[in-house]
């Protein structure tokens, strides 16, 4: 059977879905667009222990949650629930699911005890009857129960799509607080749905532009402590962190990892010049990559480290280009109507998207890696600084609102242009950088 993907929206076809369980290979056909999510079931999970019931519930609801959010699925109302599930093991009754138009059925099981918590669950296709591949198991504490009901949800969307998944991952912003003209900045991490806040540096000093590294167990940035920007790179474990060595006289800023996590890319400006650099982590040696009049900044490695993305005026205007690792002749890929700024490849090697201005409006927007098939996913008074979402999915940004007193917040949508949704933090936040999946 084929799992049937539409091209159009990238939405999930309200048709019956493939089972694992068949013998060969699981094939994806592309079809028609059609919006309608896909309605699934997902009861309370089973509590195995008398500690386990309030987790059952609360894994049960992040599962929903993080489904729900993508807008691929649609959870079908509790209050039509014909079957109770009151055992793991118990036989499935399709019947009952078919009946109330359920196509996806996820079961699970909770067992607590003193500090530890285990889940299990299933997937079932509800029209063939039949589980999604075979059941797994999560273990840990009861302190990391949402991370576990991340990974869940992560399975599930993984064997109904056929996409890479990306709940169980982190994103690093700039959490702002107080009035415009006065606002205060620091580095903070949390989950990818808003939880788990966690404050990485102090509001003292102006910070800016904080980028995940491959394995996403550090963090570079851009402080002006000294009073000009230096780039620090920051151990997300225990919030040690040291300045990246920058010559003598000049500001650096708009870092970004390579993909091998070894090697720094990112703007030096001096002598009234705004170069690319690539720096070794290791020993502090560093090289120029550009050697132009004009400005050339916000660099970003395509996934394989062969090619680098920027933005640079050289052509009066600010357009972005591409150039080898090593640097070289650039080549411009924009070449539509206004100025394009931030772009930042795709993990999946496809797709640049960037920040486009046009008309008095900002966009967020995607483009292939030679220019061609832009397309815009939003447009509002100012939308900027995109980073994916770790299957390359999802395109988180900064929303500004306009006035003195407009406020900075992260937004997220699908590569679809569908799916706009404000993502929840406490005050204003800016410049979202996305972790890869979690180890």
């Amino acid at each position: 059977m084929t799992l049937r993907i539409c091209i159009a929206v990238l939405a999930m076809c309200a048709l019956p879905f493939a089972s694992l369980a068949q013998s060969g290979p699981l094939r994806i056909e592309i079809t028609e667009g059609v919006v309608e999510p896909m309605p699934f079931a997902a009861p309370n999970f089973v509590a195995e222990s008398s500690a386990a019931n309030d987790f059952a519930e609360r894994l049960a609801r992040v599962v929903v949650s993080d489904l729900a959010g993508t807008g691929l699925f649609r959870e079908v109302p509790r209050t039509a629930y014909i079957s109770q599930l009151t055992s793991f093991d118990a036989p499935v009754q399709y019947a009952d699911w078919k009946a109330i138009n359920a196509q996806a059925l996820v079961t699970g099981a909770v067992n607590v005890s003193g500090s530890n918590l285990s889940v299990k669950f299933r997937v079932y296709d509800v029209f063939s009857g039949a589980e999604l591949g075979s059941g797994l198991q999560f273990a840990g504490t009861t302190q990391g129960w949402r991370r576990m009901a991340h990974k869940v949800a992560d399975q599930v969307y993984a064997r109904i799509t056929g996409e890479d998944p990306y709940f169980d991952s982190r994103v690093v912003y700039v959490s702002e607080q107080g009035p415009k003209d006065k606002r205060r900045k620091r580095l903070a991490i949390m989950d990818y749905d808003g939880a788990n806040v966690q404050y990485l540096t102090g509001s003292e000093h102006l910070v800016l532009a904080p980028r995940f590294s491959p394995t996403g167990d550090r963090v570079l940035y851009t402080s002006y402590e000294t009073g000009f920007p230096r780039i620090y790179v920051l151990d997300v474990g225990n919030v040690q962190r040291r300045v990246l060595e920058s010559q003598e006289g000049s500001m650096s800023f708009a870092p970004r990892f390579s993909p091998d996590g070894r090697t720094v890319v990112y703007s030096l400006a001096r002598g009234g010049n705004t170069d690319i650099y690539r720096m070794d982590i290791a020993s502090g040696s560093s090289s120029r990559l550009t050697s132009a009049p004009s400005i050339e900044t916000a660099p970003s490695y395509s996934p394989d480290g062969s090619r680098i993305v920027f933005e640079s005026d050289r052509s009066g205007s600010q357009q972005i280009y591409i150039m080898g690792a090593n640097g070289g002749e650039p080549k411009r890929i924009s070449f539509g109507k206004g100025r394009y700024g931030t772009p930042v490849w795709s993990p999946r090697g496809d797709l640049i998207a960037f920040t486009k201005q046009s008309k008095g409006r900002f966009h967020i927007g995607v483009m292939r890696t030679d220019g061609s098939e832009e397309r815009l996913l939003t447009a509002s008074f100012l939308d900027e600084g995109p980073t994916w979402s770790p299957n390359g999915r999802v395109i988180m940004f900064t929303r500004e609102t306009q006035g003195a007193t407009g406020s900075a917040s992260l937004y997220s949508v699908d590569i679809s242009g569908r799916n706009l949704k404000r993502i929840p933090t406490e005050g204003g936040a800016s410049d979202p950088s996305w972790s890869p999946l979690q180890r």
